[in-house]
């Protein structure tokens, strides 16, 4: 499959990000967009990113303009610097797809482009983009990933988690050396896990079974009150309890919102129910993905500048519209998915209640999501099931299996199928990857786990071959 962008900006094989194609593409970003005369460029720590990063900064300066090398940052890292310089910025990262994959995240000096700007940048790659001109300037930003640790020592303060083990799962995640940092500044023991020199792709929304055993004996055996992890260019935040069970990230979402006493909620179709139940809250529902979400926030500041607006993700990336006020100090917007924020916060509110996060999120609603993929099957396989499934609701009543007759559907993005007995089942290609996401959503974690795993088996079946 050929590089395109899906949610996550561009995506494709390694093999085919050649530097020819890489050049090109950020030769149409600079034609197409605004960029303020500089472009701050980060990466992840695959083995392929230093590579890429590097034929991003000869494009860029090719063009005559700014480059800023900030090395391996995490992504919101990356866009927070580069926002507060009114610059441009290009991430080199595939998030937490395969490591024979990789890809280009592009920022405007306002935040993440929008899907205009991919249509502009498409047909900038077919005009030719910016031209050459005389060589632009080389900087390096030591100090991006340090200015990113003080936004939340600042805004949380040195004793927001005093007295807790936090385990920092680090894998290969750009933010593992960041979150030791973040931990450690806000008063909690930090206890490194599992560094890994080889790339692993953690998918936040999809912890294989493997990992979470992993996660419950690091708990036991460290004494841990929690365990955090992101995944690649850390825009998805990991979390666990104390028993190392994983908090999803509609829930993280939820917690983070009521700290900060958000009153608007954004958030895509995928997210748990249970913020509906919530009291306090306006909630926009969206299409999946980061441009969808920051879309309906930026609408709901047009509406009203002043709106305590937050979006996020059933994967947990988490973004801030307002100037938030933390336990110690200002936390300012951040309309870019963030995984730390929502790593912070459930805990700083966890501790300052004298209670553990499962406690925490036992006090929610009583709604509870599952999520895995189907990987390795092209896009179009995965359509195809679906159209067919919307088409019919004979079909439908032949793949599905919850027990109870379906009581509404939802196509705002992919297939989301409500059923009688309140159960949510929702299919979706992903925008990024050659898989089919499959979502499940019931009244207890056990239901949800057994929905997930008998539609996934389903999907298996069907989309085989």
């Amino acid at each position: 499959m050929p590089p395109k962008f899906g949610t996550s900006g561009l995506r494709g094989l390694v093999t085919e990000l050649t530097d020819t194609l890489v050049h090109d593409h950020i030769r149409a970003f600079l034609a197409a967009c605004p960029v303020g005369g500089a472009v701050h460029v980060g990466r992840d720590l695959r083995d392929s990113s230093p590579r890429i990063a590097e034929t991003v900064i000869a494009a860029v300066r090719g063009a005559g303009l700014r480059a800023v090398d900030c090395g391996a940052v995490p992504t919101p890292a990356l866009a927070m610097a580069a926002m507060a310089r009114g610059a441009a910025a290009v991430m080199v990262t595939g998030s937490h797809i395969p490591a024979d994959r990789n890809g280009l995240k592009f920022y405007l000096p306002t935040g993440e482009i929008a899907k205009s700007d991919e249509a502009a940048i498409l047909e900038a790659l077919r005009s030719g983009g910016a031209p050459d001109a005389a060589e632009g300037q080389l900087e390096t930003d030591p100090d991006c990933a340090a200015r990113y640790v003080a936004r939340y020592v600042d805004g949380f303060g040195p004793q927001a988690l005093s007295g807790l083990r936090i385990g920092v799962y680090q894998h290969s995640s750009v933010a593992r050396d960041v979150l030791v940092d973040i931990v450690e500044g806000l008063g909690a023991t930090a206890v490194p896990i599992a560094r890994s020199d080889r790339f692993i792709p953690v998918d936040t929304e999809a912890v294989d079974p493997e990992t979470r055993a992993a996660l419950a004996g690091w708990a036991e055996a460290h004494r841990l009150d929690a365990i955090i992890s992101t995944d690649g260019d850390a825009d998805r935040p990991m979390v666990t309890d104390a028993a190392g069970a994983m908090i999803p990230g509609d829930v993280l979402g939820p917690l983070t919102a009521r700290l900060l006493d958000a009153r608007m909620v954004v958030t895509p179709v995928s997210s748990n129910t249970l913020v509906e139940a919530m009291p306090g809250f306006a909630l926009r529902r969206t299409r999946i993905g980061s441009p969808f979400v920051i879309a309906g926030m930026e609408a709901a500041l047009e509406a009203d500048p002043s709106a305590r607006v937050i979006g996020y993700e059933a994967n947990g990336g988490f973004l801030l519209g307002f100037a938030a006020q933390g336990p110690a100090g200002a936390v300012a917007p951040l309309m870019t998915r963030d995984a730390v924020l929502p790593i912070v916060a459930p805990l700083a509110a966890a501790r300052a209640a004298g209670r553990g996060l499962a406690e925490l999120a036992a006090d929610l609603p009583p709604r509870f999501t599952a999520a895995d993929r189907l990987q390795e099957v092209p896009s179009e396989r995965s359509m195809a099931l679906i159209e067919s499934l919307r088409e019919s609701a004979a079909a439908r009543a032949e793949f599905f299996d919850t027990g109870a007759g379906e009581s509404a559907i939802d196509e705002t993005d992919g297939l989301r199928v409500r059923f009688g007995n309140g159960e949510i089942v929702h299919l979706r290609p992903s925008g990024n990857a050659p898989e089919c996401r499959l979502y499940a959503e019931a009244d207890s974690a056990e239901r949800a786990q057994a929905l997930l795993a008998a539609h996934l088996d389903r999907l298996g079946q069907r989309l085989a071959g």
